[in-house]
């Protein structure tokens, strides 16, 4: 009998159910349905669009294809230097980006304008909470690394985070194994990933590496792997099972734009597997996910998109066009959902 490789799915016809093999045993996969107010909702927002900032908001219904719609505006325009987006089945919060401190959110279920949800613990400098990255549970809002303002710009290694369904400013968490940015994440209920990245401004050292958490404890980040190369600039979202890391910039300067699509089982650890292939080559997109469905959207492929590329997540296989966005979106800086991988 051949080694079965961790993550593998199959369907058990005896108990006619989808199991998943964790290195050493099959596990059946508990699906989870909540009460998700008109079903699985993606929003994209801000970014660059048409060489300038925008401020836009802009949802998509995950489990059906088509354009992008207007939900509403961000508290401010920000610029093209990325935030990074969490949520849980009711609320989306927008972290960081354009050297704003504030964490924005809105209600994902309905449309409108976001609020002010409260402050990061970073210091507001002109670049700091650019290319970010964040994650969460149901509960938690995770934020982690992204530029600083100081000599050289290097990277954050501070994890913090907020309690979604209140308000408030955010809290140390711990520490990420090194600095990051560009360095996006992704969650199970349980666990946290963040990918990647690099540690300062271009020409920098990138990544390979992807850290991990316990999203209901506090505490310093592990080592759970590597992807196949050094990536930066690219994205990532999940179901509670897989992580996937879409696009970027792969290897050492100059970096080409990649379409590959990578994958790695939450649970486990370990380094990533080849899924399969974007529509084409891009970076600085951002991604989102339901429990069946991964959506990777905008980028430079090498100038601004509105393309919006859908997978199976369950699955292994290239994307496939879903629609697009309401403008070129070059660097949409923040999205969301409300039936990700971590809820």
């Amino acid at each position: 009998m051949s080694e079965v490789p961790s993550g593998a799915m199959r369907f058990n016809s005896d108990s006619q159910k989808l199991e998943y093999w964790d290195g050493a045993q099959w596990l059946q996969v508990s699906t989870f349905s909540p009460n998700l107010n008109g079903g699985a909702r993606g929003v994209f927002a801000g970014g660059y669009g048409g060489g300038v900032s925008v401020n836009v908001i802009q949802y998509i219904n995950i489990s059906s294809t088509g354009n992008a719609q207007d939900f509403g505006d961000l508290s401010s325009a920000t610029a093209a230097n990325g935030g990074s987006g969490s949520g849980s089945n009711t609320r989306g919060l927008f972290h960081g980006g354009g050297g704003k401190i504030n964490i924005d959110y809105i209600t994902i279920s309905s449309t409108g304008n976001a609020q002010d949800f409260g402050n990061s613990t970073r210091t507001g400098g002109i670049y700091d909470g650019d290319y970010s990255a964040a994650l969460s549970n149901g509960t938690r809002g995770i934020g982690a690394g992204g530029w600083t303002s100081l000599s050289g710009f290097p990277a954050y290694n501070v994890i913090e985070y907020v309690t979604i369904s209140s308000t408030g400013n955010a809290v140390d968490f711990g520490d990420l194994t090194v600095g990051r940015l560009r360095a996006p994440g992704c969650a199970s209920p349980t666990r946290g990933l963040f990918f990647a990245g690099q540690n300062d401004g271009p020409g920098s050292t990138k990544y390979k590496s992807i850290d991990f958490i316990s999203i209901a404890t506090l505490g310093n980040a592990q080592n759970f792997g590597d992807l196949t190369t050094q990536k930066v600039t690219g994205s990532s979202c999940s179901n509670s099972i897989r992580g996937l890391y879409f696009g970027g910039s792969s290897g050492p300067s100059p970096s080409p734009l990649t379409n590959s699509i990578e994958y790695v089982t939450i649970a486990t650890l370990g380094n990533s597997t080849d899924f399969g292939d974007l529509t084409s080559a891009r970076n600085s997109q951002t991604s989102l996910s339901s429990s069946t469905r991964g959506v990777s959207n905008g980028g430079f492929a090498p100038s601004g998109n509105n393309t919006i590329d859908y997978i199976n997540i369950a699955t292994q296989g290239n994307a496939v066009d879903f629609g697009d966005l309401l403008n070129n979106s070059s660097a949409v800086a923040w999205c969301c959902s409300n039936a990700h991988g971590g809820l």
